[in-house]
């Protein structure tokens, strides 16, 4: 187990002496296992294993009920510290030398080595577990996973084993509900079924294809925010996907977060004169570090080229503050191991906004960022969120500026924190490198939470940039700059908005927000007639062609999430009317006029009309 040397919550100790359990059962079924490390995380808690038997579903079966077993012994979890030499004596003696002797090695000098026993289960770890395994009760094992050792490609992959595990058995099931429809809800499987985007592994992975129907949903939330910006007086800039490395190590992007970038370009003569002196890679990469070598790096944030068309003419205080938004294209570099749809990608785009202010505006400007990202919020239904102070981590040297920027900034931040009328917790190095920030932690409807929009307070990049404005005394000085991101980013904000709804999106975001269906084909030129009227007026509106009967046609406009349905027979024609079935009603509205469906729609699309989904699955009532 790998040492743990922060304080456990009870949940942590739950989780954590589950894990020891796991650990144990496995051992009593495969006596040849060698085990790495379990610890607990924020959903349960994990167990690699190197084995040559391949775990199967059966298995975990098997292994449950073994764990069920050491339940029911009610072993005592006992600490014992060794020394150093008596601890090597030790894991050879139980011959788990394998991994259990690396992690030995990683305990600092002069911290206490200990060892934790339940019945004939002993296990590395600093602790903390609970006193008895009878105290685990609410538990389940999930899945199955392979993961390198240390999270090296490298290294040799292990198996692990993931489980959960919480106080009482109530919650353990309503975790277990959430499980099931996440699942249901995957942006990634309905993302395929609805034609959202694609991922083509000859494109790259990481790397979002827009289809029709998802860049329909990216272009109406780009409208949205377009037009609160327009309102609140944002300039629109567009800049390139390309930057001189200058740029970068002007910012401080590169090179110290050059592990997270994309390699950088080099000019085609240059590599030709390189390549000539017979430099290598490693080299070059130094060369490239040190400036020494001049080269492009794809975009890996905005901020640096916003700063420079701030730069490109003389302003003064009269013309503060400047606020500029892009929806800017960006690029970084994650390990194939951590990508996951849209939620974790190489290439996405932001709502960037970045304001220049004087020190004096700094407040009321940053209050303006974070109503902006509650208008977003509440327009989408995603108000049940908490608010994070990100501050620098003590002593850590990745963040630039003087301690009295610092300072400053910090403390706009929490103060603008504070009128938001939520609490909000401070969290030490959550702070962006150049700069203080306030997330907006949401949840969505089946209890996950996500980090969406963020406002920055950055009095360092325009020092860094040498920044000026001309103040009322006619002298330079220096503007702060605040960034501002309400979705964060198009493809994240996509893909948990298709698992908030379901992909059951309100009519103003659905791709397609009306389907014509006729009785018979005798009726289609009718349903074109009405589809040329809706699209006449802006209603995204396709009619269903196939030769099919109406409740199949009524089974697929229901598959494909379609919000409203337009029923047309011989009756209707004969009166004028159409016959309207709408998702968010269940059923049947009845018979009206095409005008006054055209309005209710209008009303529904104009308005931003929301239906919020119920929550899935709260959490249990505490029983009398």
């Amino acid at each position: 187990m790998q040492p743990s040397r922060q304080p456990m919550t009870p949940l942590q100790e739950i989780r954590h002496s589950a894990a020891h359990m796991l650990g144990a059962a496995v051992l009593r079924l495969f006596p040849q296992a060698q085990l790495d490390i379990g610890p607990p995380t924020d959903a349960g808690f994990y167990y690699d294993f190197d084995l040559e038997h391949a775990f199967t579903a059966d298995d975990l079966i098997k292994i449950e009920d073994e764990m069920r077993k050491i339940t029911k012994e009610n072993q005592r979890f006992e600490r014992k510290e060794m020394s150093r030499e008596e601890a090597v004596a030790f894991i050879k003696e139980r011959g788990q030398v394998a991994y259990k002797l690396g992690r030995l090695a990683d305990i600092p000098e002069g911290e206490a080595i200990s060892f934790y026993t339940n019945g004939e289960f002993s296990d590395l770890c600093a602790g903390t577990h609970v006193r008895y395994t009878a105290q685990v009760k609410a538990f389940k094992l999930l899945s199955i996973a392979g993961a390198f050792h240390r999270g090296d490609e490298k290294n040799k992959q292990l198996q692990r084993i993931y489980g959960t595990a919480f106080a009482t058995k109530d919650e353990l099931e309503q975790h277990l509900v959430r499980i099931e429809e996440a699942k249901k809800r995957d942006h990634r499987r309905l993302g395929k079924e609805l034609k959202l985007f694609h991922i083509d592994e000859q494109v790259g992975q990481g790397l979002i294809l827009w289809t029709p129907n998802g860049a329909v949903i990216r272009q109406e939330l780009q409208n949205f925010i377009a037009e609160q910006l327009f309102q609140t007086g944002y300039k629109q800039v567009f800049t390139p996907h390309i930057g001189n490395l200058d740029l970068y190590r002007t910012s401080g992007h590169f090179p110290y977060y050059k592990d997270a970038q994309f390699p950088p370009l080099v000019e085609r003569e240059a590599m030709e004169m390189l390549s000539k002196e017979g430099c290598g890679c490693g080299e070059l990469m130094n060369r490239l570090d040190s400036g020494a070598v001049q080269g492009f790096l794809l975009k890996p944030m905005n901020c640096p080229h916003h700063i420079r068309i701030f730069a490109s003419q003389p302003h003064s205080y009269r013309d503060l503050p400047v606020r500029l938004a892009e929806f800017g294209t960006v690029y970084r570099w994650e390990q194939s191991g951590e990508l996951n749809g849209m939620t974790r990608v190489r290439g996405f785009t932001q709502d960037d906004g970045h304001l220049f202010c004087t020190e004096d505006q700094v407040a009321q400007e940053v209050l303006g960022c974070l109503e902006l990202v509650k208008v977003v919020l509440r327009t989408l239904g995603l108000q049940d969120y908490r608010v994070r102070v990100g501050l620098r981590a003590p002593g850590s040297d990745k963040y630039t500026g003087s301690n009295e920027n610092w300072t400053k900034a910090e403390a706009a931040c929490r103060s603008a924190a504070a009128t938001l009328g939520v609490p909000f917790s401070e969290e030490q190095g959550e702070a962006a490198f150049y700069g203080p920030k306030i997330d907006f932690v949401v949840r969505d409807v089946i209890g996950r939470e996500w980090q969406l929009g963020t406002v920055q307070v950055d009095f360092n990049l325009p020092e860094r940039f040498e920044l000026e404005y001309i103040g009322s005394d006619n002298k330079p000085h220096r503007p702060v700059m605040i960034h501002r991101a309400p979705f964060g980013s198009m493809e994240r904000f996509v893909g948990i908005l298709i698992e908030h709804f379901a992909g059951d999106f309100p009519t103003w975001l659905a791709p397609e927000q009306v389907r014509v269906m006729t009785l018979n084909d005798d009726m289609i030129p009718h349903g074109q007639k009405v589809i040329e009227q809706l699209k006449a007026v802006g209603i995204r509106a396709s009619l269903d062609e196939v030769s099919d009967k109406l409740g199949a046609k009524i089974r697929r406009a229901e598959l494909e999430k379609i919000p409203h349905m337009l029923v047309l027979g011989a009756k209707e024609i004969e009166a004028g009317v159409v016959s309207v079935r709408s998702r968010a009603d269940k059923g049947m509205e009845g018979n009206m006029p095409l005008a006054d469906f055209i309005a209710k729609v209008h009303s529904e699309i104009s308005e931003r009309r929301l239906r919020v989904p119920a929550p899935v699955a709260p959490v249990p009532e505490k029983k009398v």
